[in-house]
């Protein structure tokens, strides 16, 4: 089985749904259960890649039915090669005072992404353990005044940290590999807004921080709002980064024995451009996918 791992950058709002709210919010975004963390389905992206291996990969109808799994043909039913945990959260985006944005991440998330991606990526840094202010790197844009941070509504005193320069570089190079055009830009611009925040402090952010949208439907004859047609969307917002694990194995189709080698050359490593989740024709969704090389194989 090869196993690799990718990251998902959102250039636009990102609304991936839960079909309905039981709150404030009408249509709230995923979340896990446990965490109340934002994800991404896995699902989500199986779909979407599925149309991406045929009209931009070129691949064949059958690989694509030995990667992603029948569809139709209930002579030949079996299972994907190909399977797709969901995407967790890595990186928030925060409006901060000082520098405009802060990616902020927390030792809970760091501590899972390492966990996940071992063997993967290469050996990660060191996680800090934070009391009640937050880790940020030598060359931070963050600062007010002296360690004053502010995020939101909230002064958060901040320390220097080797981990959390170490943690900005790790995670940069990730998302902006060095075939990307401006990679070194993009890569400083967001070292200097990286921030490790304590874990309570983030938990609190990824309930408030979202990105909250009214719509409404515009009665054709009358050109005023529909009755009834008021309804408030949950977004994560643009620049969120978000990572997740994808395994290929060899193929179950019958008359495609390919091995798991074979399979996953069929998923170029590198960047893609895709459009994930709801609203799309309003702009929603549009991310860059970022996929490692195989770096564990096996049949």
């Amino acid at each position: 089985m090869n196993t690799r791992i990718f990251h998902l950058h959102a250039l636009s709002a990102l609304h991936v749904g839960t079909g309905q709210g039981i709150g404030a919010v009408d249509l709230p975004i995923a979340r896990s259960r446990a965490t109340n963390l934002p994800l991404v389905p896995g699902s989500a992206l199986k779909g979407v890649l599925r149309d991406e291996a045929k009209e931009k990969w070129h691949v064949s109808e059958d690989d694509i039915q030995a990667l992603f799994g029948s569809q139709a043909d209930k002579e030949n039913i079996h299972a994907g090669a190909a399977a797709f945990g969901d995407a967790h959260l890595l990186l928030l985006p925060i409006r901060s005072f000082a520098g405009t944005v802060a990616f902020a991440t927390c030792p809970f998330i760091l501590q899972r992404y390492a966990r996940d991606v071992r063997g993967i990526l290469p050996e990660s840094p060191k996680v800090p353990a934070l009391k009640d202010s937050a880790s940020v790197p030598d060359n931070t844009v963050l600062r007010v005044s002296g360690s004053q941070i502010a995020l939101e509504d909230l002064d958060i005193d901040s320390e220097t940290g080797t981990e959390a320069k170490q943690w900005a570089e790790h995670i940069a190079a990730a998302v902006y590999p060095e075939n990307t055009a401006n990679s070194e830009a993009w890569r400083e611009q967001l070292c200097q807004r990286f921030i490790i925040l304590p874990d309570s402090t983030f938990s609190f952010l990824a309930d408030t921080a979202t990105e909250i949208r009214m719509r409404i439907r515009i009665d054709r004859e009358t050109r005023i709002v529909k009755e009834g047609a008021l309804w408030s969307e949950e977004n994560l917002p643009a620049e969120s980064v978000l990572y997740g694990i994808l395994a290929i194995d060899k193929s179950r189709h019958s008359a495609n024995a390919k091995s798991a080698d074979e399979l996953s050359a069929l998923i170029p490593a590198g960047e893609t451009q895709i459009q994930i989740g709801g609203k799309h024709t309003v702009g929603r969704g549009l991310c860059r996918l970022v996929l490692s090389d195989d770096l564990t194989k096996g049949e």
